[in-house]
């Protein structure tokens, strides 16, 4: 035998161990931990009382999300302390750092909420800053509510260094004489109250019980919408979008999940390898069957971007046209987080719509999506609705185009009685949110009104607040089966009712919306996926000349932000 051939035959001989070894020999950490040159180095590790053995290990980041105002988030740090445990098990090495995390459910309605979207960007660079600059080998990523998800998921696809996430969950439902409470109830118990419908003292009363404890808020919001996303997408284990918060199924998944990394580690398996144009439609086909949240339109294509896939507008409304809504979960519906956990979650669903998803697709777990459903089972299917018997024939979002959105618009076409599917009516124009909610509030919007709501998108906001609290307002009065809402700003999971949002170009663009004025006649039709303005082309054009932006003081992190952030129908990513 040729000392060649010899060669040859010796590396072909590799055993699985030996083909571990090779891999753990060229971590990015040795980088700081080996040779005679990183002396120093290792006496700062030593400081930290790290054995030599932990210092030799892989090292693996457990970026957390855990602070005490964030109620999805208050628990983090005790999830935290078993996805360590299970790095420990697994033979690596955890160490745990925090980013910051935004409730928005708290924020509605204050300027505060101005800084919720653009909190996803500061989270997804904090999170690179720290994971390139101490050379981890892998991370675990510990989010929880709505811009914390996406921002950990843009982290991880960007350093595609071996990752898993797993996300915080949900808060167990509210009750109250009976009734399951969610976030979104209480906001709209607030317009019962001006409508006459609720005493001041029973809301009260109600908003003792309506959020029982830790967790993202009970209903298909954006944090559930974006956990149910990650799971879909492979990058969290099977189970872990709808395990709820303090339930030891989630301290069983978070250890698990540790445990997992090394494996990933090890095997050399990446984001790249999980995150794919096939995985990401599989997200959104599972994210439209469960009538998930208008932001998943931001968060997905943003999540995408960071691979280089593109994931347009145009991507969501087709995937909708053939997926059917199949978990009537609130707002829209009746049922809660809780009861999709009980009748199977995410893999019972993707039962149910398997012949909809690219089953191929690799997940975390190391296991295909094929492997993951075939274990599957729905336990109810009044919860999860077969194929064949949906709540409704498509998707949770569809998307509107027309002169008064050329680039797009998106409304929860599922959350929205029958009679508003179709609606022709005057505008009320406002050019903040705040005004429209005073006009609403002293009886000024009519039966039939339109409410144009502009200059509040990604750069005109700037932030591109959520509009909860006039689209609250609005179903608490009893209005959403006569009153239309379209908005260049935004909408969270817990909105219902004829609300359509993300209208792009926005305002501050120089978009139709701009050029709209109180009397103009607006219609809209869901199932035709149109929005319209009816004025002519030159008119539209003659009133753009004239426009001026209305200036808003803005503090210098959302100044830089205004300037750089593109528009809604392209994720509002930074350029």
């Amino acid at each position: 035998m040729t000392e060649q051939h010899a060669n040859k035959f010796l590396c072909l001989s590799y055993s699985k161990m030996d083909l571990q070894a090779k891999k753990m020999s060229r971590m990015r950490s040795d980088e700081i931990k080996k040779g005679v040159m990183r002396a120093a180095h290792r006496s700062l590790l030593r400081s930290l009382g790290l054995t030599t053995e932990e210092i030799e290990r892989p090292w693996v980041a457990v970026v957390n999300s855990w602070n005490e105002i964030v109620p999805g988030h208050m628990h983090l740090r005790r999830l935290s302390e078993a996805v360590k445990e299970g790095i420990r098990l697994g033979g690596g090495t955890p160490f745990e750092f925090d980013t910051i995390a935004i409730c928005d459910g708290m924020l509605q309605g204050t300027v505060g909420i101005r800084y919720s979207l653009p909190s996803r960007d500061i989270i997804a660079d904090s999170i690179e800053v720290m994971v390139e600059a101490h050379r981890f080998d892998g991370a675990v990523f510990i989010p929880s509510c709505d811009k914390s998800i996406p921002g950990h998921l843009m982290a991880a696809v960007r350093l595609n260094i071996p990752s898993i996430v797993v996300t915080g969950g949900p808060m167990l439902p509210g009750s109250y004489k009976g009734r399951k409470l969610a976030l979104s109830d209480m906001r709209e118990l607030i317009g019962a109250v001006k409508a006459g419908k609720l005493s001041e003292e029973e809301l009260k009363t109600i908003e003792m019980y309506a959020c029982p404890g830790s967790g993202s808020c009970s209903m298909m919001g954006t944090a559930n919408t974006m956990a149910v996303a990650t799971e879909a997408l492979g990058m969290s284990l099977p189970g872990c979008a709808t395990a709820h918060a303090e339930g030891a199924k989630k301290f069983r998944i978070a250890k698990e999940s540790g445990m997992r990394i090394m494996k990933l580690f090890e095997e050399g398996i990446r984001p790249s390898d999980i995150v794919t144009k096939e995985s990401f439609e599989n997200a959104v086909t599972v994210v439209l069957a469960v009538g998930g949240s208008l932001n998943a339109c931001l968060h997905i294509p943003a999540i995408a971007n960071e691979s280089g896939i593109r994931m347009d507008l145009e991507m969501f409304d087709t995937i909708s046209r053939r997926t059917p809504y199949l978990c009537h979960l609130k707002p829209a519906g009746p049922y809660t987080m809780l009861d999709l956990e009980e009748a199977g979650g995410i893999p019972a669903l993707m039962t149910e719509i398997q012949s909809l998803l690219n089953l191929e697709s690799l997940t975390a777990s190391g296991e295909k999506v094929k492997d993951i459903i075939g274990k599957a089972e729905v336990l109810n299917s009044e919860v999860i609705r077969p194929l064949s018997d949906p709540v409704y024939k498509e998707g949770g979002i569809a998307v509107l185009k027309g002169n008064l959105a050329p680039a797009g618009a998106v409304v929860k076409q599922v959350a929205i009685k029958p009679e508003m599917m179709k609606h022709r009516g005057p505008a009320r124009v406002f050019d903040l949110m705040e005004d429209s909610v005073e006009a609403v509030w002293n009886g000024e919007i009519e039966r039939g009104d339109i409410i144009v709501i502009r200059y509040e998108g990604p750069r005109g906001g700037p932030g591109m607040r959520e509009m909860h609290m006039i689209t609250s307002i609005l179903v608490g009065m009893g209005l959403d089966d006569s009153v239309a809402l379209v908005t260049d700003g935004r909408f969270s999971g817990s909105t219902r009712g004829p609300a359509i949002g993300h209208v792009s170009p926005e305002a501050a663009l120089g978009g139709p919306i701009a050029a709209v004025k109180d009397g103009d006649i607006i219609c809209y039709d869901i199932l035709l996926r149109k929005l319209e303005v009816e004025i002519s082309d030159g008119e539209m054009k003659d009133r753009l000349k004239e426009i001026k932006a209305p200036q808003r003081v803005s503090s210098r992190y959302l100044s830089r932000y205004s300037r750089s952030v593109t528009s809604a129908d392209q994720g509002a990513v930074l350029t």
